[in-house]
């Protein structure tokens, strides 16, 4: 009954904590206190898979909707992402209270923190720190990796109490961080298909949608992940011939193609050159890059740049990029801000996410680490 009880309050916690709404994440604090009152470790494990099953709960049909496959692979890809969650969390769980199950469960949040456990590590407690303590920085993740430790201890009550009374301070004082002047994102809602990119039309309607942007005084635009499709030189040319003597900035995703694999990057594009401007650390295992390859990629799918180019400079500034997937895990943004960036761009192309909440969980993660740093963050997202 009591492994029934938990399961049923981390269910909650991740169906609720994880709904998209930045304000519910603090309710992952809850985790850790459940995984230590665990009657036994194939307890912590069905809790576990309870709580990161629930938090993640979109995938399936996002899945579906992807490979156009049939709800079995979607539910099979669910499982087995769970699996590096449950497994470390069930190994490292002990049944003696004290000093040493905190010690435990802090080698399980850096475990699910860090590559190759943190490549599947989402819904992670620790990224409700931004909500609970906005502002704080690298002290606030401190004190929310303190509290969440302290959440394994029989002092976990009043832990419960200080990080509800620090969230109810945070929520009565909320607020967005600010777009810098002239920056602006921009959302489109072309759709997609796997495999199929931007066509001409699709140049077209986006080219349009930056020159209005100019035309209202903005100087750097920021679009959605793959919005220029696979970047060829006919399609530099396009763009270079559109925006010259524009004088405006845009940051754009695209393809690049590169011998057996592709990179998912960010372009910056004006009207006198193009550069790359980051080549994405973390792309979708699976759907995008494929674990089974090389391990920088290859084999027709997307590199992995697991620890590169975590922040780049346009404009005088240093830039925090973070490319759909990477908004959900831990150390893509923590290796950015080590640099204190300042500005998070945050895009995506959540076309295959149909009507769950995977795209509304991604912006959420993205605004919580905004907060905790007081970074300005822009977002971009194809729907």
């Amino acid at each position: 009954m009591k492994t029934v009880g938990l399961t049923v309050l981390a269910v909650a916690a991740g169906a609720i904590g994880w709904s998209g709404n930045p304000l519910t994440l603090p309710l992952a604090f809850g985790f850790p206190a459940l995984w230590a009152n665990s009657p036994s470790r194939i307890a912590s494990g069905i809790m576990s898979a309870g709580y990161f099953l629930a938090a993640s709960r979109g995938l399936p049909q996002g899945v579906v909707s992807y490979f156009g496959s049939g709800i079995a692979e979607g539910l099979a890809l669910w499982l087995g992402a769970s699996i590096a969650f449950v497994a470390v969390h069930a190994v490292l769980w002990t049944s003696r209270p004290g000093r040493g199950r905190a010690v435990r469960y802090a080698v399980a949040a850096v475990l699910m923190s860090v590559p190759p456990f943190g490549i599947v590590g989402w819904a992670h407690p620790i990224t409700a720190a931004g909500i609970v303590f906005p502002g704080w920085g690298w002290w606030g993740l401190a004190a929310a990796a303190i509290g969440l430790l302290a959440m394994t201890t029989k002092v976990w009550p009043i832990a419960t109490l200080v990080l509800a009374g620090a969230f109810a301070w945070s929520a009565a004082t909320w607020t967005n961080p600010n777009l810098p002047d002239g920056w602006i994102g921009v959302d489109t809602e072309f759709g997609g298909e796997r495999g199929k990119y931007a066509g001409f039309s699709q140049h077209r309607e986006t080219i349009a949608a930056v020159n209005a942007a100019a035309a209202q005084g903005q100087k750097v635009v920021v679009l959605p992940e793959g919005a220029a499709g696979v970047w060829t030189p006919t399609v530099e040319r396009l763009w270079l011939h559109e925006l010259k003597g524009v004088g405006l900035t845009v940051i754009a995703g695209a393809i690049l193609i590169e011998g057996q694999g592709y990179d998912n990057v960010m372009l910056e594009i004006s009207g006198e050159r193009m550069r790359i401007l980051y080549r994405q650390r973390m792309p979708v295992p699976v759907s995008m890059w494929l674990p089974w390859s090389a391990p920088g990629g290859g084999s027709g799918g997307a590199r992995a740049h697991f620890f590169a180019n975590s922040i780049v400079d346009l404009a005088g500034q240093r830039i925090a990029p973070l490319i759909c997937y990477e908004q959900l895990l831990i150390w893509p943004v923590l290796q950015s801000n080590t640099y204190d960036p300042d500005l998070i761009l945050a895009t995506g192309n959540g076309w295959w996410s149909g009507h769950t909440n995977i795209t509304a969980v991604q912006r959420a993660a993205a605004l919580a680490w905004a907060r905790l740093f007081e970074t300005p963050v822009v977002f971009a997202f194809n729907r």
